[in-house]
Parts: C-alpha cells; sequence; structure tokens
C-alpha cells in the first residue's frame, strides 16, 4: 500500500519570492551581527533589540510565504486547493 502524499505548494511569483529571499539574507546578517556582539560581550539590551530584529524578519518572511502560497492556490483552484490551503493554514498557525 502506497503512502498518502501530502499536498504541496511551490510558491510561482519569483517577485515574491525575491522579497522573501531578500528577508531572510538580512536576517541571516542581523544573526551574525548577534553572534558578534555576544563574542564583544555587547549589553543585553542591544543584544536583544537586535535578537528581536531577526525574529521579525523570519516571522515575515514565513507569513509572506505562507499568505502567497495562500493566494496562488485559490486562484490556480487545482483539485487539491481544500488539502494544500488546511495544510498552509496549520502552518500559518505554527508561526503564532
Amino acid at each position: 500500500m502506497a503512502a498518502k502524499k501530502e499536498p504541496t505548494h511551490v510558491l510561482a511569483d519569483q517577485e515574491k519570492v525575491d522579497v522573501i529571499i531578500a528577508r531572510v539574507k538580512r536576517a541571516h546578517g542581523q544573526l551574525g551581527a548577534v553572534a558578534r556582539m555576544l563574542e564583544e560581550g555587547r549589553n543585553c539590551d542591544e543584544i536583544v533589540t537586535q535578537m528581536s530584529a531577526v525574529s521579525k524578519a523570519v516571522h515575515t518572511a514565513a507569513f509572506t510565504l505562507i499568505s502567497a502560497s495562500l493566494e496562488e492556490c485559490i486562484i490556480e483552484g487545482k483539485s487539491n486547493q481544500k488539502a494544500v490551503s488546511e495544510k498552509l493554514q496549520k502552518l500559518f498557525l505554527s508561526l503564532a
């Protein structure tokens, strides 16, 4: 008996993909700054502020990915639209 395949969606809008990639790269740079700040013995306030910026950038990238995917899923009207939408909603809730 074959395993049931999970519904998936790959974001097709390259413009949105590029925006998400830019945000993830920014978060990557901010995270590197956090490591340097810790190594330099910087104060907690500055480090936590930078960590908050990293967290916000990552969450914004994830929310953008999910919302753009939901939009495409609804517009495409695929036969598995309901299953994909439900999975994307679960991903969205996992970030809350």
